[in-house]
């Protein structure tokens, strides 16, 4: 009698352990940025929860931290940066990350420091753009559109302040990490800012002195991706998380949330 209770006991606790097990929800850790990306994750999390996933958002100030975290697997994914960046990141550091989702663009704009507009701008201006290559090109391609500075020919995307061609005003090019550009506001007569620090500096897009357009080549070419290691494309919890970036709830929640500085990809 004492062994069929200890044989029943034990048959109950592991139906106990298997139901507890088969109820658990799958955690999906994701590094982001602060704003807007790990605020539009939150809106993500609460339509993967009826689906029995987790999510689990790691915030990073900088730029470097969440690729690195997620080649070296302690992250699933991340969510902060474009697919030009990623590739000249891929390229440097050796890593073997991949895009498996667009989600948003993120225009970026000309903000007034010590210059109240783009036609008071003096000769020999300082000007504070991005010190990362793609970002650096975008805030170039940008001053260029605005008959600032000409490019030389075929620079494109990969443009330094080294492949300015010509420059009438003589402005001064000065390359500033992305995150310490809005710090560096007062001290320069206009910078040139990516739209998540932007954002979370205080500064709207509908304020800036100028814009990126929507039927720019930053568009399309700078929609902001979430990121996976190479090989982990048919993981169902990675696919449902994309499928949640890109659905109407979360595109209704950009446009109602960032008046314009956050755009759902098309």
């Amino acid at each position: 009698m004492k062994l069929f209770r200890n044989l029943f006991l034990t048959a109950l606790l592991s139906v106990t352990v298997a139901a507890g097990t088969a109820g658990a929800a799958t955690k999906i850790r994701v590094g982001a940025s602060p704003t807007p990306h790990a605020e539009i994750l939150k809106v993500a999390a609460e339509l993967l929860k009826p689906q029995g996933y987790e999510l689990q958002i790691v915030e990073y100030s900088d730029y470097v931290q969440p690729n690195m975290a997620l080649q070296n697997k302690e992250l699933d994914a991340n969510f902060f940066q474009h697919k030009p960046y990623l590739d000249d990141f891929n390229k440097e550091k050796g890593t073997k990350l991949e895009s498996v989702a667009a989600v948003h663009y993120e225009p970026f704009g000309i903000y007034a420091g010590k210059a109240e507009s783009l036609t008071a701008l003096k000769d020999g201006a300082m000007v504070a753009v991005p010190n990362d290559t793609t970002n650096e090109a975008r805030a170039l391609l940008l001053l260029q559109d605005q008959g600032l500075i000409t490019l030389k020919k075929g620079a494109g995307l990969t443009a330094t302040r080294r492949d300015i061609a010509e420059n009438p005003k003589k402005l001064k090019i000065e390359e500033i990490e992305a995150a310490q550009l809005v710090r560096a506001l007062p001290d320069v007569d206009i910078a040139i800012i990516n739209g998540n620090y932007a954002i979370l500096g205080g500064l709207k897009v509908k304020n800036a002195l100028a814009a990126e357009s929507a039927d720019s080549m930053a568009a399309t070419t700078y929609a902001n991706i979430l990121a996976i290691r190479a090989g982990d494309e048919k993981r169902p919890e990675l696919q449902a998380l994309a499928r949640a970036l890109r659905s109407p709830e979360v595109r209704a929640y950009m446009d109602k949330t960032y008046e314009g500085a956050v755009v759902p990809a098309k």
